[in-house]
């Protein structure tokens, strides 16, 4: 088949397109976004954030018209701003007559505005009142109402807000469009001694990759030989390498440091990480927010009760004497053209576009507008312990004994008891012990604790309940992980906690100096470890010895915005219960497909700097909505009362779209704090 050169609609570069397929049988261009046959009618992204259809019209939902078929030549502006010049000249300075001004400045209005008028005529035959339909009949009715010269200036102001507009879409577009460069076209696998390069979907799981130094990961899996650092700043936000080793996991997308590695794929392409996470942004756009939604709503409503207010400014006034009628006209089209509500429909998506792309190079993945507006409202955030707050790394983190019985001998002695256990609890107790006598016997009673005897005293390792139950007073023993008893008599209890993360207390701190209101954490461990995990890492509200169910349950009682932070294993019913579920790290598939946003490099310290990244981004669509709306009622108000010329109409519209785009192009700059 032919090569052709298109511009992907996702990432606006231009390359060789070529026809190959994913594993669902979609055509695909090689930047790996799904495209369907450009010859024919088709859904797709427009640079809005609307999905519509495109009839190769130019045609947006918004009534916007965002590409041409041809770009113009670079010279067509220059030229006519040169034209409208000399005409101000011939009619100012010169005092030619008026129809010299008038072909000069018609010149420059057909130069700044053939394709405007072109598309114009097109959806007036379909009765479609697109944008350029009202500015073509604005310089049309200008022309005819002698108004030359701002006839020319309409054209030409409007080329450059279309220029200033394509501009800040192409240069939103790329940000996103670098994240898929994570995704590498090739990779070198290991077949009968040889390496051969291929496309990553035609290597299989447990084949043998290479990655040569300072190339990315094609696909996840276990390094076998070498040793290297790997940059995953692509994948988490993070600048520092990580080192790796044989048997450590590494995930696509990361770039090798200057050493060779092998590595045993895990997942196939379709569900590798760099894939996963493509295919999360490329669908986050459906997921709109409110924000998106009402402006939506907005200009299905406003666009027609500003056409009706127009006809009667342009009929009412002549009717009751009150002026001639072109005078009225003109003002009616001054109103029409201020009114366009490009400026939202187009700034409102392109932010929320931004947004996520901009937090997705800050190490949060947010699946859609709704989520980054969860996010930017947060009042509770809710943790869960295990994963999130810890490392899930048991450890021994207080002993308590009677009077005669050591630490170390108590230790001991659960140890032994322990010894053939393989339950992290009881490994946890026999790397604290060391070494430990052996046990004559030992008799597990599932769930419930340990049964042994050790150089001829009987001992009892579990619960308090469990203690009670075999006959053992445990009133003055304390609430912990295990209770230990020696022949019928409390001897001790172990407490044991997971191993706080170093960054879960300085994330608490962050997370409450940001203005979130709440910190809970939610556990199913018992009430000791909880409390222990708790004081740690400076969390006074906790909730412990709960199931999945009853945490979803703890959710849904809360006030406010609720941002649930798990490691997406078991969770789904408390991220569902949440405004925005995110899962940390990006080690499980169903971390990525059951969350709303996915924390990528794992650290809690990162959940303050995405929830002050996604206020920073909402006060921007906040402002581009109130500024849109401010100066287009004020025109509109003013338009009737004759203090409003076209060109301001036209700054109205094209004017402003192009300033809340440029103010939107900041949202690309911000950085983590």
């Amino acid at each position: 088949m032919a090569k052709e050169n298109k511009t992907c609609a996702c990432c606006a570069h231009e390359h060789e397109e070529h026809e190959h397929h994913d594993h669902h049988g979609h055509r695909q261009a090689c930047c790996e976004h799904e495209h369907h046959d450009h010859n024919h009618d088709h859904k797709d992204g427009c640079a809005c954030g609307h999905d519509h259809d495109h009839d190769h019209e130019g045609g947006c939902a918004c009534g916007h018209d965002h590409h041409h078929d041809e770009e113009a030549p670079k010279w067509v502006l220059p030229v006519a701003v040169a034209l409208f010049a000399v005409g101000l000249i011939f009619e100012h300075v010169l005092h030619l007559p008026i129809w010299a001004a008038a072909v000069v400045h018609g010149l420059a209005a057909v130069l700044a505005g053939y394709d405007v008028f072109l598309d114009g005529v097109k959806n007036l035959v379909k009765l479609n009142f697109t944008e350029n339909v009202l500015m073509s009949i604005a310089i049309v009715t200008a022309f005819c109402l002698g108004e030359f010269g701002e006839a020319a200036a309409v054209a030409i102001l409007f080329n450059i807000g279309e220029m200033a507009e394509e501009i800040a879409e192409h240069r939103s577009r790329r940000s996103i469009a670098a994240l898929t460069e994570m995704r590498p076209d090739t990779a070198r696998v290991l077949r009968e001694g040889a390496e051969q390069t291929v496309s990553p979907s035609e290597v299989a799981v447990g084949e043998t990759v290479v990655v040569h130094p300072f190339e990315r990961i094609p696909l996840d899996g276990v390094i076998t030989t070498g040793s290297s650092y790997i940059d995953n700043a692509a994948l988490t936000g993070e600048s520092v390498p990580v080192e790796v080793a044989p048997g450590d996991s590494v995930l696509s997308g990361g770039v090798n440091g200057s050493a060779k590695l092998t590595l045993e794929v895990m997942s196939a392409f379709e569900d590798s990480t760099a894939s996963r996470i493509l295919r999360m942004i490329e669908e986050s756009s459906a997921r709109k927010g409110s924000a998106e939604k009402l402006i939506t709503r907005f200009a299905r409503v406003y666009t027609p009760i500003v056409l009706v207010l127009a006809v009667l400014v342009a009929v009412l006034p002549p009717l009751f004497g009150l002026g001639v009628f072109q005078i009225w006209l003109y003002r009616a089209l001054v109103m029409l053209v201020a009114s366009c509500p490009c400026a939202l429909v187009i700034s409102v998506p392109l932010g929320f576009f931004a947004g996520i792309g901009v937090e997705s190079a800050n190490g949060m993945l947010v699946k859609g507008g709704k989520y980054l507006e969860a996010l930017a409202k947060t009042e509770t955030v809710v943790l869960d312990k295990t994963g999130t707050i810890t490392t899930g790394t048991l450890s021994v983190s207080e002993i308590w004994t009677v009077d005669g019985v050591s630490e170390q001998a108590l230790l001991k002695l659960a140890a032994s008891a322990e010894a053939l256990s393989t339950h992290p609890v009881a490994k946890a107790i026999r790397e604290a012990a060391g070494e430990a006598p052996q046990a004559d016997e030992i008799n597990e009673i599932a769930g419930r604790g340990i049964r042994a005897v050790i150089g001829g005293k009987t001992v009892f390792a579990g619960r308090r309940s469990f203690l009670a139950e075999n006959g053992v007073d445990v009133s003055n023993l304390p609430e912990c992980t295990v209770a230990i008893a020696a022949d019928g008599r409390a001897v001790g209890a172990i407490t044991l906690t997971d191993t706080v993360k170093p960054d879960s207390k300085e994330a608490v701190a962050a997370l409450r100096a940001s203005g979130v209101e709440h910190v809970v954490m939610l556990t199913g461990d018992n009430e000791a470890a909880a409390k222990a995990v708790s004081a740690q890492v400076g969390i006074t509200e906790y909730r412990a010895g709960l199931l999945p169910q009853d945490k979803a349950s703890e959710v849904e009682k809360m006030q406010g915005v609720r941002v649930f932070v798990g490691d997406g294993v078991n969770d789904a019913p408390v991220l569902a219960a949440s405004d925005c579920g995110v899962a940390i790290g990006l080690g499980s598939q169903a971390a990525i497909e059951t969350a709303d946003a996915v924390l990528s490099g794992g650290n809690l310290s990162l959940l303050p700097r995405a929830i002050r990244l996604a206020r920073r981004c909402m006060r921007v669509i906040r402002f581009n909505i109130g500024f849109a709306l401010a100066v287009k009622a004020a025109v509109i108000f003013c338009t009737p009362f004759g203090f409003v010329p076209m060109w301001v109409g036209v700054f109205a519209d094209v004017g402003v779209t192009a300033l809340t785009v440029l103010n939107t192009l900041r949202i690309l700059k911000f950085k983590a704090k």
